[in-house]
């Protein structure tokens, strides 16, 4: 893997030269990551089309094994961090988290969504809703139980969960295309150290504590906060929740210093205020992007992987 990378920053360096000198488009695409092998109970298919046909993202499928021929599953869809620009649906955090469901019965996605800075949003949101559309319209072929479906993120991945979540019906955020008329709607969310506010975000110290420094401009949105607040509140998860929306896991690390750690206090606190059942889960001396096991090669104080199928359990196979 060590190997992978180096030999991938060199690419990328040579792909950089050429780029500038035959005036190219200033995004390239980066190395594809590939899937270590799957592991035993879980059936992966990398790369499979689900947007419209000039869309070059694609998704990962991890299906249960030795099911019955006709059994129906629920089913999760994972969103990857990256700060909206990067990240790859093929990441060892999504990998982790799609594995673990898989293995409990679950069908995963793992996608990926536009990610091009500055003209991102709200196609990212339309993205992932069409991720849900997308197992609705292919519930049949790939044995997915429709009535019950859930979403899972980390880092930006955790906010464009929560939209997903608290955004169905919402006119401006439906996708035209290529499923129109089908369903987004999920039944519970997982947000794995989502940014939640926009409005509120904090930078921290090295130890992770805000400082009360608000953070005014964002890799979802080509606007500064100053410039246009209004839409920095359309992109934030709290202010879509009502009593209707779906029960919510929240997952994050005290030492974080990437998304500070009173995003998710908010949204635990607005969920409350709304009466929507919630559970916030705090990791002492975690920071950002920890899977289910472990964060900086280290075991996570928790194994949040009973936690998170637990969760799952709860809202998608006992209703």
């Amino acid at each position: 893997m060590e190997t992978w990378i180096i030999l991938s920053r060199a690419a990328l360096v040579i792909g950089i030269i050429v780029m500038v000198s035959a005036s190219a488009p200033s995004q390239t695409t980066p190395p594809k990551l590939v899937l270590p092998p799957a592991p035993e109970g879980v059936l992966i298919q990398q790369d499979v089309p689900y947007l419209d046909a000039d869309r070059s993202e694609k998704l990962d499928l991890y299906l249960p094994a030795n099911r019955p021929k006709d059994a129906r599953s629920p089913a999760v869809v994972m969103i990857h961090g990256g700060g909206w620009t990067g990240g790859d649906k093929a990441e060892g955090r999504s990998f982790n988290i799609c594995t673990t469901l898989a293995k409990a019965g679950y069908v995963c996605i793992s996608i990926n969504y536009i990610l091009t800075r500055g003209e991102c949003w709200p196609t990212n949101v339309r993205d992932c809703k069409n991720a849900v559309r997308f197992l609705r319209v292919n519930a049949e072929k790939y044995g997915v139980d429709v009535d019950h479906i859930g979403v899972i993120g980390g880092s930006a991945g955790g906010h464009l969960a929560l939209m997903v979540g608290y955004t169905n019906k919402v006119p401006f955020l439906e996708p035209a295309s290529p499923y129109p008329g089908v369903s987004d709607r999920v039944d519970c969310v997982v947000d794995m150290y989502g940014i939640t506010n926009l409005l509120t975000r904090c930078k921290t110290d090295e130890k992770g504590s805000p400082t009360g420094a608000l953070i005014t401009s964002s890799g979802c949105l080509a606007t500064t906060r100053e410039e246009d607040p209004d839409t920095w509140k359309l992109a934030s998860p709290v202010y879509h929740i009502t009593k209707a929306s779906p029960p919510t896991l929240i997952l994050q690390g005290d030492a974080d210093t990437t998304v500070d750690r009173d995003q998710s206090t908010e949204l635990a606190n607005k969920l409350r205020e709304c009466g929507v059942e919630h559970e916030l889960i705090i990791l002492p001396g975690i920071g950002h992007t920890f899977d289910l096991q472990s964060w900086a090669h280290k075991p996570l104080p928790q194994d949040l992987r009973p936690v998170v199928t637990s969760f799952f359990d709860k809202h998608l196979k006992h209703k």
